[in-house]
């Protein structure tokens, strides 16, 4: 293709508007456009990148057996209703009515749709096993839609479902989308970690997130170097770093000091002269309509997940200060477990073995200090907390790190959630009916491309893997003036094609370092540069990323880059 007879509407200055890399150079160098918060238009090198990464997946889905399918994304109510998910989404799911008052959404996610499929399809075990898969648009709305593409209200999904008789054939399904995950992303060129992850409103025994560290990212690997352990932040379980200061011996009774003003931890570590992590932080939620009181070390964070996960709750929040008021007597910052009756109380394992600790007195303005857990009240011990900065892994018990993270892919074990509810039944090899057991795996194709931008960009644009830049390769003759240089170009991009290289002849009249600024920006990996060197029978090749340049001769260049695109753009794998 030639430059002068595309559509690529670069802009030489940052928008005011792009918070992270990834959303100031997809907008800087012409992939896409905002129509509204959360909303965007693709044009033409987003679209070559997407369906090259779409090429990649789809390669690998149908390598495990995959068949795909293209579902609605305009579902009626009802399915929603039968899975118990209608309410549970919330204002998060685009809801609407049609011109009869019945209640439709947008689809956010296919689980409801793909089984009521099978429920009117599969009638026998011998249809099983069953891998279906999409590339569907998906709509979720966003509260706050930010930094670019990794928070939209509309994206591209690629989704997929299996179908097993039992659990031994959903472990299969599992590791095939695993490993076909992996080469998915191998193949796009990212650095990425497979976490185990907690499965939220999806349901399920068991799930892995894929993320990819950036700054951008707006959750938390927790990883260990040295044995390989990792979670996401939801999910992690660590050994809490030690107190910063040994708890005061002696079997001492609960003694109330007066705090004034001093509701918050830091506040009341100031007053005391004591570290936060002498205090126990009390925080009263509700789980399921039940007001509960959890406590966990003061310099630590109550992870809600970890707290659904043991109460069994579908629905969690804070309390009210109504509510808290009713139930303790004193106001937020001056709570405590001494004393409390008919409240079940949930502790952190941190806080076990502790003794003479700082808690609220459950009196407005005043503290106890020398509160020992499990002698001055008696709370069920469970992990409640976030991992932290300082916390020793699980496993091997060294340090672990935290790293901001993109989630760009998840799979999750979801059992019998969906088949049950919404009465998928087949009958077995004895004839009886049996349920089957489901998996659900997802890939955002967008979020595969903000990833290799997050991880691959420079001051001067992005480096894209070869797999999915929108072109491999860019000539770039350097005056089109100039016969000798023009008539080089042309034989090199028709050799270059010929290979099967997907290539861009930047033929503008444009001063050279115009057309080298636009060719960093947009992120093409290689550029043949036709230029003075001609005179000597030789071109430079470009290397984006690394920026060396190597002057070979014309003949040469197609095939030199040739060998560089096979090693690098990566090989789908044979068919199933």
């Amino acid at each position: 293709m030639q430059w002068s007879r595309l559509f690529i509407p670069t802009l030489r200055e940052d928008p005011a508007e792009a918070e992270v890399p990834s959303h100031r150079l997809l907008l800087r160098a012409g992939y896409i456009r905002q129509l509204a918060a959360g909303i965007y238009s693709y044009l033409f090198l987003a679209q070559r990148s997407l369906l090259k990464i779409i090429r990649i997946v789809r390669e690998e889905m149908d390598a495990i057996g995959g068949q795909e399918m293209l579902l609605p994304a305009l579902h009626p109510a009802e399915i929603w209703r039968e899975s118990g998910r209608w309410e549970v989404m919330g204002d998060n799911m685009f809801r609407l009515k049609d011109r009869w008052q019945h209640d439709l959404c947008l689809g956010m996610t296919h689980e409801e749709v793909m089984t009521a499929v099978a429920r009117g399809e599969l009638r026998s075990y011998k249809q099983l096993p069953q891998i279906w898969y999409q590339i569907q648009t998906k709509f979720r709305d966003e509260p706050r839609p930010k930094s670019g593409l990794l928070r939209v209200r509309q994206f591209l999904m690629k989704d997929s479902y299996s179908f097993d008789l039992d659990a031994a054939g959903l472990d299969a399904a599992y590791e095939k989308h695993y490993q076909a995950y992996c080469r998915i992303f191998d193949r796009c060129g990212l650095k990425y970690t497979a976490v185990e992850a907690h499965s939220g409103a999806m349901g399920g025994s068991q799930s892995h997130e894929f993320m990819v560290a950036t700054e951008a990212g707006e959750d938390y690997v927790v990883s260990c170097p040295a044995c390989g352990y990792a979670a996401n932040l939801e999910k992690a379980e660590t050994v809490a770093s030690p107190p910063l200061a040994p708890d005061p011996e002696g079997d001492l009774a609960p003694e109330k000091f007066h705090t004034p003003g001093r509701k918050t931890i830091a506040e009341v570590a100031d007053f005391t002269g004591l570290p936060e992590t002498s205090q126990m932080k009390s925080l009263v939620m509700v789980a399921d309509g039940t007001l509960m009181l959890v406590l966990v070390r003061g310099d630590h964070a109550l992870s809600e997940t970890k707290f659904a996960g043991i109460t069994g709750a579908s629905e969690i929040r804070p309390a009210h200060p109504d509510e808290i008021r009713a139930t303790f007597g004193a106001d937020a910052g001056s709570l405590g477990p001494v004393g409390l009756r008919g409240i079940r109380i949930l502790a952190d394992l941190a806080l076990k073995g502790r003794r003479n600790m700082i808690a609220g007195a459950n009196e407005d303005d005043y503290h106890l200090r020398h509160v020992t857990p499990g002698e001055d009240f008696t709370p069920e011990y469970h992990d409640l907390r976030q991992a932290a900065p300082g916390d020793a892994c699980i496993r091997c018990g060294r340090p672990v790190r935290l790293d901001k993270s993109v989630e760009i892919g998840h799979i999750f074990k979801l059992g019998y959630k969906y088949s049950e509810s919404m009465g998928l039944r087949v009958l077995n090899a004895d004839g009886k009916e049996v349920t089957p057991i489901m998996g659900s795996y997802g890939i955002g194709i967008e979020r595969i491309l903000c990833a290799a931008v997050e991880s691959y960009h420079d001051q001067d644009g992005m480096a894209l893997p070869a797999s999915i830049a929108p072109f491999e390769v860019i000539i770039t003759p350097v005056n089109t003036a100039e016969p000798v240089h023009m008539d080089a170009a042309a034989r090199l991009y028709q050799a270059c094609r010929s290979l099967g290289i997907d290539v861009l002849l930047d033929d503008r009249d444009e001063r050279p370092g115009v057309k080298f600024k636009d060719a960093d920006l947009i992120g093409v990996p290689y550029r043949i540069t036709a230029g003075k060197k001609l005179a000597q029978g030789k071109v430079e090749i470009y290397d984006r990323r690394t920026r060396a340049v190597t002057e070979v001769s014309v003949e040469e260049a197609p095939q030199r880059l040739h060998e560089l695109l096979t090693a690098a753009r990566g090989q789908p794998v044979s068919a199933f």
